[in-house]
């Protein structure tokens, strides 16, 4: 984006985070944390900052594991074009499959039974995160 554009009060924006971050928000780990924290309107997905980004819980992540979560293949296709579920790209597919996998490898170590079991490790985390903090969970999953 250019210093003219201009987010919305329905947007949100991550200005100069990491490639990685981005892998954390598409993921299915993060999308579960989502749906429980953050909550749906109808059938739709409501975001919140300060509730979903803030409070996710990952651990620390190794350069090996940046590198591993950083992608950009298909720069600069817009969202439309790659989501496309007819049109859809075989290896950005296969992409999200392999986030998935490494956010379970650092996770956990192995992949996770069901949603239930991702929201238990993430609210273990989470419990961690906010107790090393003294109960002020404002940095962010970026910054954790």
């Amino acid at each position: 984006m250019s210093a003219h554009s201009i987010v919305s009060d329905n947007a949100f924006a991550l200005f100069d985070g990491p490639l990685w971050n981005m892998a954390l928000i598409a993921s299915r780990l993060h999308l579960v944390w989502i749906a429980t924290v953050c909550g749906k309107l109808e059938t739709r997905y409501r975001y919140s900052n300060p509730l979903g980004w803030n409070t996710f819980p990952v651990q620390t992540r190794t350069e090996k594991n940046k590198t591993d979560l950083t992608r950009e293949a298909h720069f600069p296709a817009t969202i439309a074009d790659l989501y496309d579920p007819k049109t859809m790209p075989t290896d950005l597919r296969a992409a999200h499959e392999r986030n998935d996998e490494t956010l379970k490898r650092i996770s956990i170590g192995r992949r996770f039974r069901n949603d239930t079991e991702r929201l238990e490790k993430l609210f273990e985390l989470y419990t961690k995160m906010a107790a090393e903090r003294g109960g002020k969970s404002k940095a962010g999953a970026g910054k954790f």
